[in-house]
Parts: structure tokens; sequence; C-alpha cells
């Protein structure tokens, strides 16, 4: 199960269900790669509507169902929460058994265990590693540059890394016709393992506060930093 996805991914994934470490290596795989990008007219039409679409979203936020499929495990995890994007930052809350809070803010992120009241501290360097699904979903990233269109349909739009992403084979995009121009995003690494990120209730421009984003561990909480 090990993938190349560095530190961070690594020492989260001594204290998280294997569910969650297949998303974190792709959650932590690498975004901003600088390439041309050439497709055809009718590729351009849906890639350039998600695109388009984020010049007039300030901020979103709405519920998820996360699905990670292990293949060789032969069994599927699901995850259920929240989530808040005020570009650059973002905060994914995860509720259940097992309830934490990634809060991505500048050049860091911070993944509270509210069970085991520990907070993971790491650097978030785009260069390096980057966040594909995320920056999907938060508009950051370029699609015609980091991306080839495999294949592009009204109802589906599956893109491949013009570069290595960590383990990430492809991604699997549906989109939306609502404000927000995405509604899932399926994620399948070279093992053929699977995340499938759905999105729900999703509201965009409601005047999100910079004060969501922020975050103080309690003073009896371990901290641990990378």
């Amino acid at each position: 199960m090990k993938t190349e996805v560095g530190m961070l991914a690594d020492n989260v994934g001594r204290h998280c269900h294997p569910g969650q470490i297949i998303f974190l290596h792709s959650l932590f795989a690498a975004l901003f790669m600088v390439m041309s990008f050439t497709s055809c007219p009718a590729q351009e039409d849906q890639v350039t509507k998600i695109q388009n679409a984020y010049e007039n979203i300030k901020d979103i936020r709405g519920s998820f169902v996360q699905k990670s499929s292990i293949k060789d495990l032969k069994r599927t995890d699901t995850y259920h929460g929240k989530f808040f994007i005020k570009p650059p930052k973002m905060k994914w809350e995860y509720t259940g058994e097992k309830p934490h809070v990634i809060y991505i803010k500048a050049d860091e992120i911070l993944i509270y265990q509210k069970k085991e009241n520990q907070v993971i501290k790491a650097k978030f360097d785009r260069g390096t590693y980057g966040q594909a699904p995320i920056a999907l979903l938060a508009g950051l990233g370029d699609i015609r540059q980091e991306f080839v269109v495999v294949s592009d349909s009204s109802d589906r739009l599956v893109i491949k890394p013009r570069k290595p992403m960590g383990n990430i084979d492809h991604i699997e995009v549906t989109p939306s016709d609502n404000a927000f121009p995405i509604k899932a995003l399926i994620i399948v690494d070279s093992l053929s393992n699977r995340i499938e990120i759905t999105l729900k209730d999703v509201k965009t421009n409601t005047g999100l506060k910079n004060s969501l984003f922020n975050f103080t561990p309690p003073k009896d909480a371990t901290v641990v930093e990378h």
C-alpha cells in the first residue's frame, strides 16, 4: 500500500484507517505542472466550462461522501463530512468514528485528529506535492496545463496527469450544471484503488469568514511537525 507521496502522508498513515491512507496519498499528489495543452474543440468545450465557472466563485461550502475502495483488500470504506473553500484556504471536516479536520492555509496544512487529540502540522508545498483533487475543487489549477483529456462528454470528463502526481493514474470528473461546476470526482491510482468524492448541497458565494479557517490546537494536544 506504500506509495511515493512524502513524509506527511506516511506519518498520517500510521494513525489513519487504510481507506483514509489511500485518500491522503492521492490528496497530496503533485499538481502544478507547467506544460502546454493540446486538444480538439469538443474537449476544450467541457474543460472551458468548468474552468470559466470559477471566475465568479469567491467561496464554496457543502457536504461530501467519500468512498475509498482498496482493491487488494477487497473493501470499500465510506466517510462523510463537510467542506469549506475560500481559495487558497480550505477546510475538510470528517465526521464519524474517527473525526478529524484538515486545514489548508497558505503554505501550511494542519490535520487535527479529535479522538487522539493530536495535530499533524506540515508545510503545504504545491510545487512539490500539490493537491490534484482539492485543486480541481478549489479552482486553483489549470486543467489544460496539468492534464491530458482522455475522454469528454456531457456527463463525464476523464483526465490524466501530464507528469507524475504520486500514484494517480487518472481522475474522472462528473460535471454539474449548477453554479458549482463539479458534482463528483473519482481518483484512480496505478493499483486500481479508487476514491470517489461526491459533493452534496453545494453553495457558492455565501460569504465565508476567514475565521472559519483559523485553528488553534488545544493546550493539551500533541503536535507533530514535519
